[in-house]
């Protein structure tokens, strides 16, 4: 029902789709043509062809761990989906996620983290030094991305004073409005501020997602598709969904903590979701196909040495504009 479970498949196969077809067209090719208008519905086809695909589990692998864990990589990001604004009629502006409670954007925060746990013991678990590999880059990966895409998240916090999203969102919003009916320079200072920090979490959204140039736990031409090396048949297909959830995740928090949410005028909230997800998904699709493949010490030390500082200084700047504005 909607906002839930049907809601978030079909807003992901979409967002799938639209990621394709926006790669395609920047690397000169067509992307899905022929499945549903434009290939619209390749992405179902393509899990149909993988639910009816042999299911193996490898001799060496810990059976346990590697047969559930895609479960979880599937569930625990569509889980956190339900905290994210998309439509309600019982709030200020006229949204609400289907949960909500203060403190629920560290719930998401925790979630996405959790998920990057399941990802290492998918592949550490498969019993291929491939997958064993894929999984290390995922953890060095985490310790490199996690603390800047926590304090970037955490600066709307500050100006909204709230660790709710939808209190976030109503802050978001009022300010817009107030400034556009006032302009004063700490209102221009801390949409410069914002918008920096935005431009900071989309980049540790690429590494969280593991596109490109961020891709290196999954290089096919270094580890062999790394940690999903011997993943098949329906875990497969969980695998897969569970990224295009977390994508849509991903853009819906981005959403929510520097584009206002599902708000907007005329529109319907849930439509002003959609389209703010989808410019957010265009935007990762854009970086990912425009950039080549980092090293994995390049990432983590551009990560400590760039990111964190201008991380740090975002969230000081954003102390310093609470106090003003």
């Amino acid at each position: 029902m909607f906002p839930g479970l049907s809601f978030i498949l079909s807003h992901t196969l979409y967002a799938e789709w639209l990621s394709r077809k926006t790669v395609a067209r920047l690397q000169n090719r067509t992307g899905p043509l022929h499945t549903g208008w434009q290939g619209i519905l390749q992405p179902v086809a393509d899990y149909i062809k993988l639910l009816v695909k042999e299911d193996i589990t490898p001799a060496a692998a810990e059976a346990g761990v590697f047969n559930i864990v895609p479960v979880f990589i599937f569930a625990i990001p569509l889980a956190a989906t339900f905290l994210i604004p998309i439509q309600s009629i019982t709030t200020l502006w006229g949204y609400e996620p289907v949960a909500a409670f203060e403190g629920d954007l560290i719930m998401v925060l925790f979630l996405m983290s959790l998920t990057v746990l399941a990802v290492f013991l998918a592949g550490w678990s498969s019993g291929n030094l491939f997958g064993a590999v894929g999984a290390t880059r995922v953890a060095f990966m985490m310790l490199a991305y996690e603390i800047p895409l926590g304090l970037v998240a955490i600066s709307p916090a500050i100006m909204a004073k709230s660790l709710s999203i939808v209190n976030i969102v109503d802050w978001q919003v009022a300010s817009v409005q107030s400034f556009l009916a006032n302009p004063t320079i700490p209102g221009f200072l801390l949409g410069i501020v914002m918008f920096i920090g935005f431009a900071i979490y989309t980049v540790c959204l690429l590494a969280e997602l593991e596109m490109r140039p961020f891709d290196m736990s999954e290089a096919e031409t270094e580890i062999v598709h790394g940690w999903q090396v011997e993943y098949s048949g329906v875990k497969l297909a969980l695998l897969n969904s569970g990224h295009d959830v977390k994508m849509v995740l991903a853009a819906g928090l981005l959403t929510s903590l520097y584009l206002g949410g599902p708000a907007g005028p005329i529109l319907p909230p849930v439509v002003w979701f959609i389209i703010k997800t989808s410019f957010c998904v265009l935007i990762l699709s854009n970086l990912s196909a425009l950039f080549a493949r980092f090293r994995i010490d390049q990432m983590v030390t551009g990560a400590w040495k760039y990111l964190v500082p201008l991380a740090v200084l975002q969230v000081m700047a954003t102390v310093a504009l609470s106090g003003v504005i």
